[in-house]
């Protein structure tokens, strides 16, 4: 019997995949499916959901807001969009914020940005720009254009033209090659998709010189790490990069489509009306709820909870890794975490994967980065109770996949 909890030939793109769990409602880090099956969310409805399910004020900040006005446009604004701008900015060196609605829309600004800033400055022949290996930087075709895997790019071609592909954190490579002819390099201080790799302080020090030195815009993507879940308000402050631009979407606006585009003034002053433009960017109700989020998220004591429990979960993460030979290195930081799960010579099939499909039959949510690699952003409001539950879900797993 199919439980009514699972749907299958929805009316979905076949891209989406083909069976889905239908979800009902959530409560703090859990989320219940139709039938009342509960579940334990390590992954955030992939790293949105940071202050976990079932928020009253979160409710309330949209509620207040919608009886008021729900939409304007960007021909027009609301205070609730103001306040989330000057929020925003006053974190860096930064003069303005342009709005949209998804990660790929926010780093789609950032390139269109950074090769105006580079036409108008430099002159013509000053488009490339430099990504990196593993990198993903979403699925619309600017952004695509700077993803690495050839899985979401090859069908997709042509693509925008003068992107280039460098080794992340080959420092000599990255100085042998930067030159003032490009626009802007794009980057992530953890490879949220690219198995969790994480950015070195000598990598971003090069990448500070050298955009400095040649006038080369440079794009923090924060649409994963940033609003404190590495334990900073943005990933940066890990390793100290000091770019021009960062973008952020995801737990922005704490589940309602809502994106920010941070511009220097260097790059303001250069942009005339009609340059870039959003019909829904900068939504009062998206912002309202927004602007309740960044009350909690930049709030120093919870910036330093996370740092704490970010501590929890790699000491957790180190426990699974020394009761289990599969269990490989260690990636992220903060509550953006992962492991390297090694498929065991004679097992069937692809352990990663398996583990992921089994945790879920068991009651936890658990996402993948890269081809092996687990990756675990639960909300930032999780006990270390609920994170020790988590674990002990993913040990049993893992016994019992490998018959232990």
């Amino acid at each position: 019997m199919i439980p009514k909890s699972t749907v299958y030939n929805a009316p979905y793109p076949k891209s989406y995949g083909n069976e889905f769990t239908l979800f009902d409602h959530g409560k703090g880090c859990y989320i219940f499916d139709v039938e009342g099956k509960k579940y334990l969310d390590f992954g955030s409805g992939i790293a949105v959901n940071t202050l976990g399910y079932g928020r009253e004020d979160l409710a309330k900040a949209a509620y207040d807001q919608m009886k008021k006005i729900i939409h304007t446009s960007n021909l027009y604004t609301s205070e609730a969009t103001l306040l989330v701008a000057d929020k925003l900015t006053s974190f860096g060196n930064f003069a303005a914020v342009h709005f949209g609605n998804s990660g790929t829309e926010a780093n789609e600004a950032a390139i269109k940005f950074a090769r105006l800033y580079a036409k108008r400055k430099k002159g013509d022949g000053h488009h490339k720009i430099i990504a990196f290996e593993s990198a993903f930087h979403g699925r619309t075709m600017g952004a695509l254009s700077c993803t690495y895997n050839p899985h979401y790019r090859e069908d997709c071609g042509p693509l925008i033209p003068g992107v280039e592909f460098l080794p992340y954190n080959d420092v000599e490579t990255l100085k042998k090659t930067v030159d003032g002819t490009y626009a802007a390099i794009i980057v992530e201080v953890i490879q949220g998709e690219g198995g969790l790799k994480c950015m070195t302080k000598e990598f971003a020090k090069a990448l500070n010189e050298v955009c400095a030195q040649q006038d080369v815009i440079l794009i923090a993507d924060e649409v994963q790490t940033g609003l404190t879940r590495t334990g900073y308000p943005f990933a940066c402050g890990l390793v100290d990069l000091n770019p021009d631009i960062i973008t952020l979407a995801k737990p922005l606006a704490g589940g309602l489509p809502l994106s920010a585009t941070l511009i220097p003034m260097k790059i303001n002053d250069i942009l005339q009306p009609g340059d870039h433009g959003s019909t829904f960017g900068g939504n009062p109700v998206a912002c309202a709820v927004a602007n309740q989020m960044l009350e909690t998220l930049f709030f120093p004591p919870f910036i330093f909870e996370v740092q704490t429990k970010g501590e929890y979960l790699k000491k957790k993460i180190e426990e699974l890794k020394a009761q289990f030979d599969c269990i490989g290195e260690t990636r992220g930081a903060g509550m953006l975490r992962g492991f390297e799960v090694n498929t065991p010579s004679g097992y069937e099939g692809d352990l990663s994967k398996d583990l992921i499909a089994a945790c879920k039959e068991n009651g936890l949510l658990i996402l993948r980065s890269g081809t092996n690699v687990i990756r675990l952003a639960p909300p930032l409001v999780i006990t270390e109770k609920e994170l020790d539950e988590g674990f002990d879900i993913i040990a049993k797993t893992l016994k019992n996949k490998l018959n232990k």
